[in-house]
């Protein structure tokens, strides 16, 4: 089943299908290691649900939720 991944809660793993946001914010991304069929866990989302924090390949990445609507992914 495919989600966005702004819909993660803490705890939560899902693996990256699709990545459709702008260019330079899709290469960034790539940067820091969030390609598609990367396995992510959500951390942490902040109390107003502005930000989450990814776990992928031993880092920790901080995404804006207007950011990561627009990754999308299966849930394991």
């Amino acid at each position: 089943m495919e989600i966005s991944l702004d819909g993660l809660r803490p705890g939560m793993k899902a693996v990256v299908t699709r990545v459709s946001c702008e260019e330079t914010l899709r290469r960034r991304l790539e940067d820091f290691g969030l390609t598609e069929e990367t396995q992510v866990s959500c951390r942490y989302r902040s109390p107003h649900d502005d930000v989450t924090a990814l776990e992928l390949r031993g880092t920790v990445l901080a995404i804006r939720r207007r950011d990561l609507c627009r990754i999308s992914g299966r849930s394991l």
